[in-house]
């Protein structure tokens, strides 16, 4: 069973909320999130603009291809990526990528550092200003769930704060075709998150399904107007396994499906080390962008599909 939490409870009983995150982070590590502090104009304003996106011709979108850049920055045509690992069949959806926003003469752009590119915009009137609108939103919002997070494990409320402030986070704008009746077709294939949280708006058309621990796969309820929100490998191996990160899938669907996810992630140099008070380290440190790199290399490693 998934959770719902009423992010309004967080400013008035604030015990009761961390209690009842606490249980859902250690339990399925998936719960839905209402009345979530990003304006629901700036949501509606993404989706419109992510149909004018996905809308346009395939050579135009391609000239933003994801594959022309080492940051990951950029359009996803269907079958670029593999979530599932294990699996020969490849992703049927598209994405569109929007990482942390810098300015191309930025001394870490000039250099090549990883991660940390320019964001590559189509010629669509506001998308720009609207995504890094609804981007920083959802990093004040995630932030603020992370705040919760560190009192639930017994730590100081600002605890992740500095370990966020220029942070490896994504926004990915998903677009998901019907299906086609073929049997080997998948929207996304199981996988789990990489981050620290994912906060994800569908449009309501289902398709996520989650795996429990000790269960089968399972859908997700939709509720009008919640952010689906999950707990990323990361933060898992963060807490040292306390919080659990699920797998789950999109189910390719009857109609066409989108949906924004925004990936919480710490900053490039930040130490993923067992967090005080959790217990003996079950993984070595490792950077933040060490560790998302080589989640990343294996996403977009070439499948064979003979």
């Amino acid at each position: 069973m998934i959770p719902v939490l009423d992010w309004t409870q967080a400013q008035g009983d604030r015990a009761g909320f961390t209690a009842d995150l606490g249980r859902a982070v250690r339990d399925t590590g998936f719960f839905l999130l209402v009345n979530a502090q990003v304006p629901e104009t700036l949501r509606d304003d993404v989706f419109r603009l992510a149909d004018a996106f996905f809308g346009q011709p395939r050579a135009e979108k391609a000239k933003l291809s994801i594959l022309d850049t080492p940051h990951f920055r950029g359009w996803a045509k269907p079958g670029d990526e593999s979530l599932d690992e294990t699996r020969p069949e490849v992703d049927t959806k598209e994405t569109f990528n929007i990482g942390y926003d810098l300015a191309p003469d930025d001394p870490r752009v000039m250099a090549n550092a990883p991660f940390r590119g320019v964001n590559r915009w189509p010629d669509i009137p506001g998308f720009a200003d609207t995504m890094l609108a609804y981007y920083n939103a959802c990093q004040v919002q995630a932030s603020a769930l992370l705040s919760v997070m560190a009192e639930d494990l017994g730590l100081s409320a600002d605890h992740f704060a500095p370990l966020f402030t220029e942070p490896l986070s994504a926004m990915r704008l998903l677009h998901y075709p019907p299906a086609t009746g073929a049997g080997n077709e998948i929207g996304a294939g199981a996988h789990t998150d990489y981050g620290a949280i994912t906060l994800l708006m569908t449009d309501g058309e289902p398709g996520l399904q989650v795996r429990p621990r000790a269960g089968d796969w399972t859908d997700v309820p939709q509720v009008p107007g919640a952010y689906v929100v999950n707990i990323g490998d990361c933060l898992m191996r963060w807490t040292n396994d306390i919080y659990v990160s699920t797998p789950h899938r999109v189910l390719p669907p009857k109609r066409q499906r989108r949906s924004v996810a925004f990936f919480c992630e710490a900053d490039p140099d930040a130490l993923v080390e067992a967090l005080p008070g959790t217990g003996p380290a079950k993984y070595p440190p490792i950077r933040a962008a060490d560790y998302l790199a080589s989640r990343l290399a294996a996403t977009y490693a070439p499948k064979d599909t003979t």
